[in-house]
């Protein structure tokens, strides 16, 4: 494997050029192999433990896309004109506590750990569940997978951006109603998985009406 030598300079570029696009031009279309390049960033991004709480689906079907749109007042407009919608999925609890069936397959058949290296593992992450993080309720263990699933997120748009392609990441929706929405016209087992965010995909229709502004980085960054 080549050690990674992608010039800074280009990737602060592709981070200024990134913004929240509002409106794609719907006449612009990603490939498939650049919209399976983005999603294989999120394929490979980090989580806690490396157990990968999450579950994303692309939506193209124009009749589903238009069922989000009474539940999320965040994406009509991107509903219309991206060319691709994700909705980034996370773990709820029977998926992600230590002693679930996901668990353990994880260690056991992705991971294929020693039963050893299992035992001790198990332990680690029941501690970090129960002590560290005080993970005791549903809604907590579904917060903590939607934390590892952002950094899917944050991954796919930097990928996106990398190569000259927008996005815009979507948390204008009424959970409780577009989970019941999965669940209908989906078949998402919403026991299973929450809906942590939406993100487009596509080409800008515009240049932002406003440059990006941020804090002085003074204020957000201390050294000791």
């Amino acid at each position: 494997m080549d050690t990674p030598n992608i010039a800074k300079e280009a990737i602060i570029n592709a981070f200024k050029f990134r913004h929240a696009t509002k409106e794609f031009d719907p006449t612009k279309t990603i490939s498939d192999e650049d919209m399976r390049f983005i999603l294989e960033t999120a394929h490979l991004s980090p989580s806690s433990f490396g157990f990968e709480p999450w579950h994303f689906i692309v939506v193209q079907d124009k009749a589903l896309r238009e069922s989000l749109k009474p539940v999320a007042w965040g994406a009509p407009i991107k509903l219309d004109t991206a060319s691709h919608f994700v909705l980034g999925l996370a773990m709820k609890a029977p998926m992600v506590k230590h002693d679930s069936e996901y668990i353990m397959h994880m260690m056991k058949d992705v991971k294929q750990l020693p039963e050893e290296v299992i035992e001790t593992y198990s332990k680690f992450y029941r501690e970090f569940q129960e002590r560290d993080f005080n993970l005791d309720s549903d809604k907590k263990l579904f917060d903590w997978a939607s934390k590892q699933t952002y950094i899917a997120l944050g991954n796919m748009m930097t990928a996106a951006a990398l190569t000259g392609i927008d996005s815009c990441p979507i948390e204008g929706f009424h959970q409780e109603k577009a989970e019941a929405l999965l669940q209908e016209k989906f078949g998402i087992d919403t026991h299973k998985y929450g809906l942590a965010y939406m993100v487009a995909f596509g080409h800008r229709k515009a240049d932002p009406e406003f440059p990006k502004s941020r804090r002085n980085f003074e204020d957000i960054v201390t050294w000791k």
